[in-house]
């Protein structure tokens, strides 16, 4: 079984589990060893995976870090546990940094066996930086975060080569951040530098508002056209010539459904949540020009939850009690676990057979 395939069983059971995987404890068992042992660590030996880690810092002895592992009686990551439901912070990684100065480690990770973060020593040698350099999370695997993390695999460990990576890594990521908030709510200075290139003369208040409000939505028709012409472009390759085809009428990319990646995350969740009353296979995900729906047994009469996430800049997740919908505003996705009692109670409304 390859790396990729192990992640994707992993990640099945993530989502399945997540949700009474309460205490640390419980993550660490049910999934980050299993984590350790897809990138090929022996987490049953000590000599290479040592539980409870223990290096006197100072004045602070007989602190704990949850796993550390070591190759030729060299400590290469530090890793650091929090329960599944806990959102990881900074100051969750308190032992880490003074660890970190310690030790021969130059990797850290900060965990709650779903989402995952890591750490190095890009900024200043020998001292953990406050923010990492590479980001993942279990219900969201991308293509590019499993090439990244079979550089992290026993077999093809090479501390050099990831210290090296991890700074275009972490410069990758701040661009992308730095990308995205201009995406989606266009500071001054991005909306000065287009204007200047569209409108001859002084800018007005009311044009550059008006520039403020478009570029949203020019950027996100523009992405959807470059990924209309690149699945065209596939289906074209893999399609064999049989007969020239009759002339079809075009598209238009503003009638392209694209299932977003937020919006794969918003459903993982919910199938997270769901697999405490149900088999979390029976929920599916049905996306539509204007919301993306969660439906149990795929079935569009029985709707459990909608994501309202096309807009680029307000976000809402919608409940159902009836045929009434509840639309709540979602700053971020973890949002949706504050909304379980909800999503429960319209599971037990479509299947009368869970029990209350």
């Amino acid at each position: 079984m390859d790396f990729a395939t192990r992640l994707s069983e992993l990640q099945k059971r993530t989502i399945e589990h997540r949700e009474v995987l309460l205490t640390e404890e419980a993550a660490k068992t049910a999934l980050v060893m299993p984590f350790l042992q897809s990138l090929g660590y022996d987490v049953f030996n000590p000599k290479e995976v040592v539980p409870e880690f223990t290096a006197d810092v100072g004045i602070k002895k007989g602190e704990k870090v949850d796993y550390a592992i070591c190759a030729d009686g060299k400590v290469n990551i530090l890793i650091e546990c929090k329960p599944s439901t806990s959102e990881l912070n900074v100051n969750h990684a308190s032992q880490l940094f003074r660890y970190f100065s310690v030790t021969d480690a130059r990797l850290a990770i900060l965990t709650n066996g779903v989402n995952y973060q890591f750490f190095s020593d890009v900024e200043k040698p020998n001292k953990m930086d406050e923010r990492p350099f590479f980001t993942f999370s279990m219900e969201a695997i991308k293509p590019s975060d499993i090439r990244t993390l079979e550089k992290f695999a026993k077999a093809d460990f090479d501390i050099e080569k990831i210290i090296l990576e991890a700074g275009n890594l972490k410069l990758q990521s701040l661009l992308r951040k730095a990308i995205e908030q201009e995406f989606s709510e266009p500071s001054d200075d991005f909306v000065r530098l287009f204007a200047a290139k569209v409108v001859e003369g002084r800018l007005t208040p009311a044009a550059k508002d008006s520039i403020a409000r478009i570029v949203p939505n020019t950027i996100s028709a523009i992405i959807r056209d470059r990924v209309n012409e690149r699945l065209a472009s596939a289906l074209n390759a893999s399609t064999p010539t049989m007969a020239e085809p009759e002339e079809a009428d075009p598209v238009a990319p503003e009638e392209a459904i694209i299932t977003t990646q937020e919006e794969l995350s918003g459903f993982h969740i919910v199938q997270a949540i769901a697999s405490r009353l149900i088999d979390p296979k029976r929920v599916v995900i049905r996306d539509s020009k204007s919301y993306c729906a969660i439906l149990l047994d795929d079935n569009n009469r029985k709707t459990i939850a909608r994501m309202w996430f096309n807009s680029p800049t307000t976000r809402y997740f919608g409940t159902f009690e009836g045929k009434d919908e509840t639309r709540h505003l979602m700053p971020e996705l973890t949002a949706i676990y504050q909304l379980s009692s909800y999503i429960e109670a319209r599971l037990r409304e479509l299947d009368d057979s869970i029990p209350a």
